[in-house]
């Protein structure tokens, strides 16, 4: 099936609430939560798009690279791009529910093996949303990440256990779903949390500890101090706080501060193979992309996923070899222009 028939597909099945645009930018879907919008006037999801074009790429073709390398090892798998499925739910008020929630995930799971990646799932208003998750990353073998909404700890701390019988490679929580007003509607209460919940949470478990939701300098740091694994610099696709800087234009500083130190992951507003190259160099270590996989998985399935994943790869090779770039994990900051 080709990206055109996928498209249409995808078109039919979210209509009323994704258009599948041309371009994904969050215009024509500005405030609509439930739905695929951003919150309120949609600045926040415009501005991940904003950031990312406002990056350039400096052209260079008078180099030795051949065959550019897109792959790295993370949490213990050996993947074939550095790009993973970020956490989606709510196929039912967010994306129409046309496909069951149990079918959108094992989509992402499936189709991101298919494709040489993993992908993450998550947790929502109704709790079988995680279980969806959790039974797509068994099916998987393990080949998935559980993120997990900042409940109450000791709902928290159950979560993960069903993580870990499930073998999934991390664990982790978008605490950039802290004010999701959702939750607490769905009797289901989420809130920000201190150093020592964030403590309590990263020695519960033996697996890498991910915490997604970062968006300045200081809480990476203190990320770091807690011994996550791992942090996604993340604003939630502009859907929990209006008017924040895109993902592009924190990052740098945020990697300045904790570049090594931790694994940077990176998610908002990937469209392309070329906003990975930028992301890679303004100091992530890999990067997350939602929204077009609903695409994929709406208009194919599996196979839908796996094919747009595909694609990215190819433009992000073309996007190396075009700047000279051989190596994901050595991703020159240079290669922008300034």
């Amino acid at each position: 099936m080709d990206l055109a028939t996928i498209r249409k597909n995808a078109q039919e099945k979210l209509k009323g609430f994704c258009r599948v645009c041309p371009t994904c930018d969050g215009r024509l879907c500005a405030g609509e939560v439930p739905g695929m919008g951003g919150a309120g006037s949609g600045r926040a999801f415009m501005a991940n798009l904003e950031a990312l074009a406002h990056c350039r790429l400096n052209m260079r073709t008078i180099h030795g690279v051949r065959k550019p390398d897109t792959s790295l090892t993370l949490f213990g798998e050996k993947l074939t791009l550095p790009v993973m499925a970020a956490p989606m739910t709510g196929t039912t008020y967010n994306m129409g529910g046309k496909m069951t929630e149990e079918a959108f995930i094992a989509a992402i799971v499936t189709g991101s093996i298919q494709a040489g990646t993993i992908g993450m799932t998550g947790d929502g208003a109704d709790p079988s949303m995680y279980d969806s998750g959790l039974k797509a990353i068994g099916a998987g073998s393990g080949k998935g990440i559980a993120i997990i909404k900042p409940r109450g700890q000791k709902e928290i701390i159950k979560r993960i256990r069903l993580a870990e019988g499930q073998g999934a490679r991390a664990v982790g929580m978008d605490i950039d779903g802290a004010g999701l007003v959702i939750m607490a509607l769905k009797g289901q209460p989420v809130s920000p949390k201190t150093k020592d919940d964030l403590k309590e949470l990263v020695s519960a478990t033996d697996l890498p500890f991910i915490l997604k939701g970062i968006m300045t300098a200081d809480e990476a740091e203190l990320a770091v101090g807690v011994k996550a694994a791992a942090i996604v610099v993340s604003n939630h696709g502009g859907r929990a706080l209006d008017h924040t800087p895109g993902v592009a234009d924190v990052l740098p500083e945020i990697a300045k501060k904790v570049k090594g130190a931790i694994t940077i992951l990176a998610d908002g507003g990937v469209r392309s193979g070329a906003d990975v190259l930028k992301l890679l160099a303004l100091g992530a270590d890999a990067v997350l992309v939602g929204r077009p996989l609903v695409i994929g998985a709406f208009g194919n399935g599996a196979e839908g996923v796996a094919m747009l994943l595909g694609r990215m790869r190819g433009e992000l090779e073309q996007a190396m070899l075009l700047t000279g770039t051989e190596d994901v994990k050595k991703v020159n900051a240079g290669i922008l222009a300034p």
